[in-house]
């Protein structure tokens, strides 16, 4: 049994550790991978027939269609500041624009009072380009890879997709009932805001990706989960099943939104708050569905990503005020 460690380039968050993971153990000579994000470092167990550098050529064009390159050296990271200096007047514009919208009435983002379905919908937007096209969209990948061998139909991704959106739908409105049942006061909902709007503020971190501490710091599942889900291809209604668990893989996104509606305490809020984020999400992962869609190694795509990280830190910030608001500590921002 031999180990190595390489530098890899290209991750961003929990994502991307299973995803890199999953995909270097369907290697024949692998038998273990552990990813470590804040060391931009990956260590590779097996019994391996090949020196490290063809290892390296082996593994690097699975992980080509995620955008991870693996290396023995490490790279110099380029900080993409040009892009940045361009996303920032954007991502303040945008954050301007909501907040002048809530102040003034004209439409509630829920800042105040619990997540509302426009602030669902519009997170499940943010959500499509960032961690979605690592997990959900390497699934997609996987799936258009068999559909590809066997047959010519839109059946499979159809069923995917409605898969994805009867399990938002459904387990939101579970998740609601059982904030019910644990009749959540206003404390607590306050409480839960403040924890959805770290995880939201740690997102958006990440999408500008200046740090890697933060890369560490979000919730995951076991990394056999994303393996299990990609594994189930055959059969009539393995897409719709595979659509359906995406409600379970690591996103951060989606762990905000499922904390959202487990403390709206109702059926009703929950199905809604969920079913919109997954609507957000669906027209980014239809587009992907179509494998000369790829939006996300465009030369737009650095300041779309690092605009929407502005702006997910913005709105995180505005949860973590209501939040606080709703503890009581501080004034209300806004009063709707």
């Amino acid at each position: 049994m031999k180990k190595h460690s390489f530098y890899v380039t290209g991750t961003h968050c929990n994502s991307c550790k299973i995803l890199i993971e999953e995909t270097i153990i369907e290697h024949d000579e692998v038998s273990n991978v552990q990813v470590h994000l804040h060391k931009e470092m990956v260590e590779i167990e097996g019994n391996f027939s090949m020196n490290p550098e063809e290892l390296i050529s082996a593994l690097n064009p699975l992980l080509e269609p995620y955008k991870y390159t693996l290396s023995l050296k490490k790279e110099k990271q380029k900080r993409d500041f040009k892009s940045l200096l361009t996303a920032i007047p954007i991502g303040l514009m945008v954050l301007a624009l909501f907040f002048l919208l809530q102040k003034s009435g004209i439409i509630n983002f829920g800042f105040e009072g619990g997540i509302t379905p426009w602030t669902a919908l519009m997170i499940g937007l943010i959500a499509s380009v960032s961690t979605c096209l690592a997990v959900v969209g390497g699934l997609i990948f996987s799936l258009s890879a068999q559909v590809s061998k066997n047959i010519s139909t839109f059946r499979p991704f159809a069923f995917f997709h409605v898969g994805r959106l009867v399990s938002f739908m459904v387990l939101g409105g579970v998740l609601g009932m059982v904030g019910s049942a644990l009749a959540i006061n206003t404390t607590i909902t306050a409480i839960f805001g403040l924890i959805a709007a770290l995880v939201m503020i740690i997102l958006g971190i990440n999408l500008l990706d200046l740090f890697q501490l933060t890369k560490s710091l979000q919730l995951a599942l076991p990394k056999g989960l994303f393996a299990k889900v990609s594994k189930i291809k055959n059969g009539f209604w393995a897409p719709f099943i595979v659509g359906a668990v995406t409600f379970f893989l690591p996103c951060g996104f989606t762990q905000s939104m499922q904390i959202a509606s487990l403390s709206s305490g109702s059926w009703l809020q929950g199905t809604i708050i969920m079913t919109m984020f997954a609507l957000g999400t669906l027209p980014m992962l239809v587009l992907l569905s179509f494998s000369s869609f790829k939006f996300a190694h465009t030369k737009y795509a650095s300041v779309f990503f690092k605009a929407a990280g502005i702006i997910v830190i913005g709105l995180g910030i505005f949860a973590f005020l209501a939040g606080l608001a709703g503890l009581g500590i501080i004034r209300p921002l806004f009063n709707i």
